[in-house]
């Protein structure tokens, strides 16, 4: 064989192999929504000191993130049910990564004080509130403290000031001049520090501020201990699922049955039950894993959301088309508060 055909079939080789390379390993840029988990939730939670050890069990239930993924992993997931596709800023909007999991943490923390809050409300047992100062969500890129806090830091006090709630935060920081000095102190992480630095003109309103958006910060102090530890879950979405775990264990009223319940949506401190997302790819993974009963939030359709998107559909209709889609017998629950979970655990 002349040596221009072997060089020829050598090069053509080379090209495919890293066409292959490309398809199976290059990132895209891209990320993948799927199925996640389904977890035993007595594992992540425990009531004067204690795990639940009784028959059966709550489940809570997580949508699966993957990316960036390669070209080839983009092509499978077409197989796949429930599974979409978003790019970084989709999923992340601006935030880098880490700032994205201290807001997805921050979102757990404060599910998991609502679900407290509301089951030992709901329990009739002793519990308070106790502020611990100003959560910071992001922050402007004109901020003079951008080198000192960071999103998932907690502000303390201004110039030794401490406050009872944002709203005070705020009215405090208003009241100061643009280019003032001051001194805030904040925690980040496990470590108490301070910086200086003034106060820059606010966008739109021209008001003195530091240049964050935040919230309150506060944690749910009891008198019976509990103790809810999600590891690496993120969001609020576990709330409902926690709520009936510390309320189960307190009042002791075993309404598990026996049975194997899962289900989603965020929990309010007055136990009002909020919608989710992915709920589709959580009936999966709940059936799955051989819950009988999903709980899905049964959130009004008004006519002003149907004005907007005619075609809305809420999480309850959602999952109850992915049950139908999958054939399972698990029982799709609608419930709009935790008042209609709990009668249809001890009805059922």
């Amino acid at each position: 064989m002349p040596k221009n055909k072997k060089l020829t079939k050598r090069l053509i080789v080379i090209v495919v192999l890293i066409i292959v390379a490309v398809v199976c390993l290059m990132p895209t840029g891209y990320y993948i929504e799927g199925a996640g988990t389904a977890e035993n939730t007595s594992q992540y939670v425990k009531v004067d000191g204690k795990h639940d050890h009784q028959k059966g069990h709550f489940m809570l239930t997580t949508v699966g993130v993957r990316g960036p993924v390669t070209p080839l992993q983009l092509l499978l997931s077409k197989t796949q049910p429930f599974t979409e596709i978003e790019s970084r800023d989709e999923l992340m909007g601006n935030e880098d990564t880490e700032a994205y999991e201290q807001i997805q943490k921050y979102y757990m923390d404060s599910s998991i004080n609502a679900a407290v809050e509301a089951a030992y409300k709901k329990a009739d047992k002793a519990y308070h509130t106790k502020y611990l100062g100003v959560y910071v969500m992001s922050m402007l890129g004109n901020s003079t403290f951008k080198d000192d806090l960071a999103v998932g830091d907690t502000i303390t006090a201004i110039d030794h000031h401490q406050f009872k709630n944002a709203n005070a935060f705020v009215k405090y920081v208003q009241g100061l001049k643009v280019g003032q000095k001051v001194t805030v102190s904040y925690d980040h992480g496990q470590k108490h520090q301070t910086a200086t630095h003034r106060l820059i003109k606010l966008p739109r309103t021209h008001h003195p501020g530091l240049g964050i958006t935040l919230t309150d910060h506060s944690k749910i102090e009891t008198d019976i201990p509990v103790k809810i530890d999600a590891g690496d879950i993120g969001g609020p979405s576990a709330g409902l699922m926690f709520t009936l775990q510390v309320y189960n264990q307190l009042t002791k009223q075993n309404l598990q049955k026996g049975r194997t319940i899962a289900g989603t949506g965020t929990m309010a401190a007055d136990g009002t039950v909020g919608a989710i997302g992915g709920i589709d790819k959580k009936v999966l993974v709940a059936s799955q894993e051989g819950a009988t009963v999903f709980f899905a939030p049964n959130d009004p359709v008004t006519k002003a959301i149907l004005k907007v998107d005619p075609d809305y559909q809420n999480n309850y209709a959602i999952a109850k088309n992915a049950a139908k889609k999958i054939h399972t017998k698990m029982k799709i629950v609608p419930v709009k508060t935790l008042d209609d979970a709990l009668t249809y655990l001890k009805n059922h």
